[in-house]
């Protein structure tokens, strides 16, 4: 039976993260987000004023597709914080019966739009709506949430156009902001998934650390975590 990351740690963590702590060895030191999004905000904030003076509106088409309540809640956290840097957010609203054809009308629209510079697309998408297809049609240059193919390739390889997935890009925002030192770091990574672990491996690999992705297989994880 496959188990969790979390019932890993239960089974097998506690007593080797206590051994650890008795052998002398460092424990986590907790990273904390908020001071990290403060930096980032005045940061972009400078940024997207820069580009007003040179005549450039930085702007973002939303993409919803229903009423959906999460997608409410992330939509009006996004639009709060555009409006906090100064980025134009342009919503496109699309009811829940959209059909394929209409969906993709849409991304068509935005790709050709110049004045409009990224996509954010809430998923996932009711039932019935090719997500994959929609995810490559999208322009890899507009694509702000890793969705299409080609995004997901540059995070991997290094090479294209594209962006890392947001999750993925914050925890090195986090490391990168505490002033770690990734150049020939031994970095365990707990997760290999496609949306934060595998890229994440793949970000740290190119600044130079050495990787070690763990997941619910892995034999040892406190082990491997120490050992990092």
């Amino acid at each position: 039976e496959s188990r969790g990351l979390g019932d890993v740690y239960k089974s097998q963590g506690a007593p080797r993260l206590r051994r650890c702590k008795k052998e002398g060895i460092a424990m986590a030191e907790l990273l904390k987000g908020a001071p990290v999004a403060r930096a980032l905000t005045e940061e972009l904030a400078a940024r997207c004023a820069a580009l007003r003076e040179r005549g450039v509106v930085p702007t973002l088409a939303i993409v919803r597709v229903g009423e959906r309540e999460d997608d409410l809640s992330y939509e009006r956290g996004a639009l709060k914080r555009c409006e906090k840097v100064g980025i134009e957010a342009r919503r496109v609203l699309l009811p829940a019966g959209v059909s394929q054809d209409e969906l993709l009308t849409a991304i068509e629209d935005i790709n050709a739009d110049s004045a409009v510079h990224g996509c954010l697309m809430f998923r996932p998408l009711p039932a019935g709506l090719d997500e994959n297809a929609v995810a490559a049609a999208l322009d890899p240059a507009k694509d702000v949430d890793s969705m299409t193919p080609a995004s997901l390739l540059t995070t991997l390889s290094g090479r294209g156009e594209g962006f890392a997935p947001c999750t993925a890009e914050a925890v090195l925002a986090l490391l990168d902001h505490y002033g770690v030192e990734l150049d020939g770091a031994k970095v365990a990574v707990v997760g290999r998934s496609l949306v934060i672990g595998r890229p994440v491996a793949a970000m740290l690999t190119a600044r130079n650390a050495t990787v070690t992705t763990c997941h619910t297989h892995t034999r040892d994880l406190a082990a491997e975590c120490c050992a990092a």
